[in-house]
């Protein structure tokens, strides 16, 4: 499927949502979450590595039907990137992103008052704050290293970044636990999918696709409003 048949079914999904939001009892919920997230890149060529663990947290708004569809929207901050696998090779390379990400999700719930399950899936945009690189090595002059392993790519490893926004599709499933009428807490795994790419994708450079990756599981805690 291509990209941007991607992109639309994921909007029409949320969109599709809204429509249904009509003429019935609506929830709305406030909340805040954290967790870990899991992250890696995908390039293109391949570069062998690892996913580097990081943490994220942020804030949440619902607006929920009595129908089990709502829509939800996030602003998280949320650290990812990706780790080199050297294959037992005393070398060390770590580059961690910071983001601040916006996913807006079209809400799906079913259960009873005390449980309930659901499963969320939206577009995303986001903006990279900083970024930090952790090495046990020259990283900079690789190519001249004599014991660098030839094999090995070293373009990524001191290429900066020349796209700070990012867009991507996010979905994830979850169970919600209800306590008392107005507050509940949520456990949820989450896969993101970047479309952008960090580094220059013209067909004079080097990678043509250089596109995050990332797992999220994290605990929330939402208030209804009403």
């Amino acid at each position: 499927m291509g990209r941007r048949a991607l992109i639309f079914l994921v909007f029409a999904a949320v969109w599709a949502g809204a429509l249904a939001q009509t003429h019935y009892l609506s929830h709305v919920h406030v909340g805040g979450h954290a967790g870990v997230t899991l992250s890696s890149m995908s390039f293109y060529p391949s570069v062998k590595q690892e996913m580097i663990q990081g943490l994220t947290a942020g804030v949440s708004f619902r607006y929920a039907e009595e129908r089990h569809v709502g829509l939800q929207a996030e602003l998280n901050i949320e650290q990812s990137g990706w780790k080199e696998d050297y294959e037992g090779l005393p070398f060390k390379y770590e580059r961690q992103l910071t983001y601040l990400r916006l996913p807006v999700m079209t809400h799906i719930f079913f259960g009873s008052r005390v449980v309930k399950f659901f499963f969320n899936l939206g577009p995303e945009v986001s903006y990279m704050l900083g970024e930090k690189i952790s090495s046990n090595f020259d990283y900079a002059h690789a190519s001249t290293n004599p014991q660098f392993p030839a094999s090995r790519r070293y373009e990524q490893l001191d290429l900066p970044v020349s796209n700070r926004f990012d867009y991507g599709i996010t979905g994830g499933a979850g169970v919600e636990f209800v306590i008392r009428r107005r507050h509940c807490v949520a456990l949820e795994g989450r896969y993101y999918f970047g479309l952008g790419n960090i580094f220059p994708s013209t067909k004079k450079d080097y990678f043509s696709a250089s596109r995050a990756t990332s797992i999220l599981i994290t605990l929330a805690y939402k208030f209804r409003l009403k």
